[in-house]
């Protein structure tokens, strides 16, 4: 079938794209920098729509969503292709060659993720705005099914469509790689205000956690690290942060991330945001949530296990304190 994109305009004999601030212009039988819009005869068409280059059933803290109905697994799908060219990427198979796909339709989706009894569907892996037209038409059948939707994301899209997707989501992890231009134009080959709009835009509309990947020598000063954590803090304390380890992966060979670095930076964001976790190192304390009022522990985490110990619904045990986590206490395992 044909899927025509919802974003773009004809100009010249080319098709603009108005999705994403990359606003690719796309001569016919070419495709855009993300893999997923080809310009045939006067159209813009979205040839990604529905297919399915990754797929996994995955814990919900994988994304990572650590307050987003812990302890349970979702269908986790993701689409060939990025709208940025993180030099760093850690999926770069995924995100920047082409890959043979499959095709899962939105009605197919929603039966998949009930056939697994997952409690939504995560769009991860690569970037899932690139499958705009796929998402505005599965994630509304899958709220009708009952189930979730989750977005693992890059946060760079335009207003305009982003303000049409967000009434369609429950949860969002948008990864924050740095809170320097230069650091997305050079290394990203992107932009990071609209990224920061993105995140500004998702405030109160879903849930939401926030990833930064910390790369030594490049984004790992404490200087930077508290510069993210009071700018998420301005927007709300209670906005989870991971700082996840850095490994050397595509085209950077950059050391791999010191769990000593990661610890002291883990400290450092703590002095703005009630909720700081890191990822891709196990380190004590660093995976589990504490209360911020008295510093009860609320959900411990050995990998990928969740032990809630700390919660009556979403208030303390110890002093009452109530705290924004979405659960799901009727999971097997829960106390």
């Amino acid at each position: 079938m044909e899927y025509e994109a919802k974003y773009y305009r004809v100009e010249d004999g080319k098709g603009e794209c108005l999705l994403c601030p990359v606003h690719c212009r796309i001569a016919p039988g070419r495709t855009g920098k993300c893999l997923g819009r080809t310009f045939i005869a006067g159209k813009l068409l979205a040839t990604n729509y529905g297919e399915v280059g990754a797929q996994a059933v995955d814990p919900i803290e994988k994304k990572p969503l650590y307050h987003f109905h812990p302890g349970r697994d979702i269908l986790s799908i993701g689409p060939n292709g990025c709208n940025l060219d993180c030099q760093f990427c850690q999926n770069w198979t995924l995100s920047q060659t082409p890959v043979v796909t499959q095709f899962i339709s939105p009605e197919d989706l929603v039966s998949l993720a009930s056939k697994h009894e997952s409690i939504g569907v995560a769009y991860t892996y690569s970037e899932p705005l690139i499958w705009f037209e796929y998402l505005m038409d599965s994630m509304p059948l899958l709220h009708r099914a009952g189930l979730k939707t989750v977005l693992v994301t890059n946060g760079y899209i335009n207003p305009e469509p982003f303000s049409d997707l967000i009434p369609h989501v429950d949860a969002m992890n948008v990864d924050l790689k740095s809170m320097n231009p230069e650091f997305y134009r050079k290394y990203c080959k992107g932009a990071l205000e609209p990224v920061k709009k993105t995140i500004e835009a998702s405030v109160g509309q879903c849930h939401l956690e926030i990833t930064s990947l910390v790369i030594p020598g490049l984004n790992d000063s404490p200087a930077e690290v508290g510069e993210l954590a009071s700018w998420i803090a301005r927007l709300d304390r209670h906005i989870p942060l991971h700082l996840s380890a850095y490994f050397p992966n595509y085209k950077f060979d950059v050391p791999a991330t010191a769990a000593e670095t990661l610890k002291d930076l883990y400290e450092k964001a703590r002095e703005h945001l009630h909720y700081v976790f890191m990822g891709n190192v196990s380190l004590p304390r660093g995976n589990d949530t504490w209360c911020p009022e008295c510093g009860a522990c609320l959900i411990r985490r050995q990998g990928y296990q969740v032990k809630i110990e700390g919660l009556s619904g979403n208030t303390c045990t110890a002093c009452g304190t109530t705290v924004p986590i979405v659960l799901d206490l009727t999971a097997n395992g829960f106390l």
